[in-house]
């Protein structure tokens, strides 16, 4: 799948802790935590990556570019 085929993620949902829970995308989809990972690892949404991470779970973060706005904890909330 190519960059124009790619979703963007637009907004995130947290829980009462602060950690994203679900993912809101430019095509009107909301995926949960685990949804986005895979579609992360199948090139189905651009600008994230997943790695794991000090306690050994899988996370998503945004790719590095310098620009914290676009990071995941600054998006905005839905």
């Amino acid at each position: 799948m190519n960059n124009d085929q790619q979703a963007e993620v637009v907004a995130v949902r947290k829980n009462g802790d602060g950690d994203i829970v679900q993912l809101k995308l430019d095509t009107g989809s909301v995926v949960d935590y685990k949804a986005a990972q895979q579609m992360v690892q199948n090139n189905e949404i651009k600008n994230l990556n997943v790695f794991r991470g000090r306690d050994n779970e899988m996370h998503l973060r945004s790719n590095a570019d310098g620009d914290p706005s676009n990071n995941l904890d600054n998006m905005p909330i839905f």
